[in-house]
């Protein structure tokens, strides 16, 4: 099966979706792990193109370690926004990845670009079976041929822009996977720095740790990932990831 993680920049997928990205490719799934921008943004010190170039090569380092692949739709931080143009480039992602499941960024959380790509990836979703639809790429895709099952992760922290509690559906047991989750994580050293002086964390390592282990209480797991399952007309409304990883999904 193919499985398409989409959020809006590098190290997201790893903090709110790596342990079950790696379950997924353990399990034999082939994964793509995409980012609407490169991260252009993420640096005092560096210019946005030097940056960027330094977290696309820490985003492909940690697809790396899953057998994953990386790609990015080179839009630009704070620049993501639900209009025509972005929504077929989503389209084009999504037809090139050809996924039964996709797992996208909360419609709530802290910042625009996540709430932006969340929409974007929901509406792609409904687009990318429509033959009449063009991307105008070079070489487009062919249409899927329906729309795919599709998943919101958890909102950064698990809380709305308020602070109040994003519930799951469900959460997944990521115990085994957590050191690899770790790992993926790390290959993004350059927001160390960047999380320190702009977000007031010490340790991003750390913080995605603290939101795992709580996450993974509300399943009576050690470390868990939370999802909702999105099935709005006409999305697919049978539980496809839930079936997948079976006893190490709980509901809550």
């Amino acid at each position: 099966m193919n499985v398409l993680a989409i959020h809006a920049h590098p190290d997201d997928v790893e903090i709110l979706a790596g342990g079950t990205m790696a379950l997924l490719a353990s399990l034999g799934h082939a994964i793509t792990i995409a980012t609407f921008t490169a991260g252009d943004c993420g640096s005092r010190e560096l210019g946005p193109e030097e940056i960027a170039a330094v977290r696309r090569g820490e985003a492909a380092r940690s697809a790396t370690r899953i057998g994953a692949t990386y790609v990015c739709l080179e839009m630009r931080d704070l620049a993501i926004f639900n209009d025509d143009p972005s929504r077929r480039l989503v389209v084009e992602v999504l037809r090139k990845a050809s996924p039964q499941l996709v797992l996208t960024s909360s419609p709530v959380d802290y910042l625009c670009d996540h709430e932006a790509v969340s929409t974007l990836v929901r509406d792609a979703c409904f687009a990318a079976p429509a033959p009449n639809y063009h991307t105008s790429a070079a070489d487009p895709a062919p249409p899927l041929d329906g729309i795919p099952h599709l998943y919101w992760m958890d909102p950064v922290g698990g809380t709305d822009r308020e602070g109040l509690p994003v519930a799951p559906d469900f959460v997944v047991n990521v115990a085994d996977t957590y050191a690899r989750k770790r790992e993926m994580l790390s290959e993004h050293s350059s927001q160390r720095e960047w999380l320190r002086q702009h977000h007031g964390m010490d340790d991003y390592l750390d913080a995605m740790e603290r939101w795992t282990r709580e996450r993974g209480r509300g399943g009576g797991f050690s470390h868990g990932e939370g999802f909702r399952q999105y099935r709005g007309h006409p999305y697919p409304q049978s539980p496809l990831l839930q079936e997948l990883l079976g006893n190490l999904v709980a509901r809550v």
